[in-house]
């Protein structure tokens, strides 16, 4: 292999450069939903095996590939890779038609709207680098191919399944995410990066009637209103204004006739925050709340299921600082960005803290700066338009994804 890697140096050649587009437009043509990505747990097991990389699966859909080169440090690389529900409207010549069922049997279109195909092609890329410059490098590489990003289910699949005991512990792991900012440029945080995220399922019940008879009904849907008016106070009210939070209202279904007053109204909420004292905080507010409402209204006392729960981010700033320092000799000072933290979530620090390893996660931007200025609305992560240019965005993805490894175990061997 003619690629070279050296100080302050990564370059992918032409053959290598083809390759990874390739690889990334068959994963975007074939996208599956969280913990349901089977083929291409195949299809990444089958590329490890073809480099010579030992792997192996784990949580379910998960494939861990383990780079043994030698004495040296162990790094952790992830890399997620389940699509979304969502019908692409790209118009791209490689855009899914794939279909997915969801855990409710409900067929659905299936797409990589969240840039995880960029994050694969850019870790098999990073990995066929190292495997064929093994005299620049020395140390064992964990390369982690996590399902399930989407439902926070993935990291936690992969540890409770033994990840830790099956593959060599890292002192630091690292992971990258695609973002609609400009292509070629790389964003971190220091400390809290990635807000931790909670998602209820709340079902308020009320006393089914005539639409005509008001007077006989509890109306489930009046007190969902209420609610869900009442849950904005909590930011703008309760909240210090100095802190972060979000919460959304996502989904609200109630009744089958228009002239009937059901028997109960289901609405989904997701909060977002950055510490466990606000979110300890909106939680008890929200469910305050939705008690409250329900005895003003006579009704029965709701339900809450908690479906699903993401964790802080944080992102330790001495390896943070040490990347960034990383990043800035490879691609230039211009090119990487200090930035605020994300209200965004990530399960990818659950790798980490399972065994209390530091971690750091970062951003990197999948928009040329022509198609900033000509995308008008811009189509953000989780959009049906969302197309990152191959272009630098793979090949700063796999740079990325170098510097980082490369920082711990890139000592040259002795012969």
């Amino acid at each position: 292999m003619t690629t070279q890697i050296s100080e302050n140096t990564i370059e992918l050649t032409e053959r290598l450069q083809d390759g990874m587009h390739e690889l990334y437009k068959h994963l975007h043509a074939n996208p599956e939903l969280s913990m349901q990505e089977f083929a291409t747990a195949d299809f990444v097991a089958a590329k490890l095996s073809a480099l010579g990389i030992e792997n192996f699966r784990c949580g379910g859909t998960g494939v861990v590939g383990v780079l043994e080169n030698g004495e040296g440090p162990v790094v952790g690389f992830r890399a997620d890779m389940d699509g979304l529900p969502i019908q692409e409207d790209t118009g791209l010549q490689y855009a899914s038609t794939a279909q997915g069922k969801l855990a409710d049997g409900t067929v659905v279109p299936v797409m990589h709207g969240c840039g995880h195909d960029t994050h694969i092609a850019a870790a098999l890329t990073a990995a066929e680098l190292l495997a064929g410059s093994k005299k620049m490098w020395a140390g064992t590489v964990v390369f982690i191919f996590q399902p399930g990003e989407e439902t926070a289910a993935g990291a936690k699949a992969m540890v409770e399944d033994g990840l830790w005991d099956k593959a060599p512990k890292p002192e630091v792991i690292f992971g990258q995410h695609v973002m609609p900012y400009e292509a070629g440029s790389i964003q971190v945080t220091q400390g809290a990066a990635m807000a931790m995220a909670d998602s209820w399922k709340v079902t308020v019940y009320g006393r089914q009637a005539h639409g005509s008879q008001p007077q006989a009904a509890i109306d489930p849907i009046v007190l969902a209103a209420h609610i869900v008016v009442r849950l904005q106070t909590i930011v703008s009210r309760e909240v210090d204004p100095m802190e972060r939070a979000v919460i959304t209202v996502g989904t609200i279904h109630g009744g089958l006739k228009e002239n009937i007053i059901p028997g109960h109204c289901e609405f989904t909420i997701n909060v977002r925050t950055l510490t466990q004292a606000v979110r300890d905080e909106v939680l008890a507010a929200i469910r305050r709340i939705i008690q409250g409402e329900a005895a003003t209204s006579g009704a029965p006392q709701p339900s809450i299921e908690e479906s699903y729960t993401f964790p802080l981010n944080h992102n330790d700033p001495d390896a943070t600082k040490k990347l960034v320092s990383e990043f800035e000799s490879l691609l230039g000072r211009e090119k990487v960005s200090e930035v605020a933290p994300s209200m965004g979530s990530e399960d990818f620090g659950e790798l980490a803290v399972a065994i209390g390893v530091p971690s750091v996660f970062w951003t990197f931007g999948g928009y040329t700066a022509d198609q900033l200025g000509k995308q008008t609305p811009l189509a953000g992560n989780h959009s049906p338009g969302f197309a990152p240019a191959m272009e630098p965005t793979l090949t700063t993805g796999v740079k990325a994804a170098m510097a980082g490894i490369l920082s711990r175990v890139g000592a040259q061997r002795s012969e």
